[in-house]
């Protein structure tokens, strides 16, 4: 069973900076994609960034590009998420979500994706 626990939210001030880890087990995560999804109150999940785990191919909402960075470290088997230059429009839920097959070109598809973590808040003041 594929578990996926989200760490490293909070609340920081906009231009701040934050980074989300994502620690998975269950699976030999050799060909996984591997994604970032967030949820505001009121609104729908959304796809923030993903990462292919057998090539590092990246992907990115247009949100968030330039701002954000996806990696893998593949020996902790763990996702993060560096987020730079936070803005109040990023406060939301974030989810790690994984799935065993290539991102695609519809990698920010929620249904695409098997196992979700529980998330993690992160809140940006202004």
């Amino acid at each position: 069973q594929v578990q996926l626990v989200e760490s490293g939210g909070g609340s920081v001030q906009a231009g701040g900076s934050l980074r989300l880890s994502c620690a998975a087990s269950g699976y030999t995560y050799s060909r996984y994609c591997m994604a970032w999804f967030r949820q505001a109150p009121g609104k729908e999940r959304e796809g923030v960034a993903a990462i292919y785990t057998r090539s590092g191919t990246t992907y990115y909402a247009d949100s968030v590009k330039g701002r954000f960075t996806v990696s893998r470290d593949n020996a902790k088997i763990t996702l993060y998420l560096q987020m730079n230059s936070l803005k109040p429009d990023d406060t939301a839920m974030y989810y790690c979500a994984a799935d065993p097959a290539p991102c695609g070109t519809t990698w920010y598809v929620t249904f695409n994706f098997s196992y979700w973590g529980q998330g993690t808040q992160v809140t940006v003041s202004s």
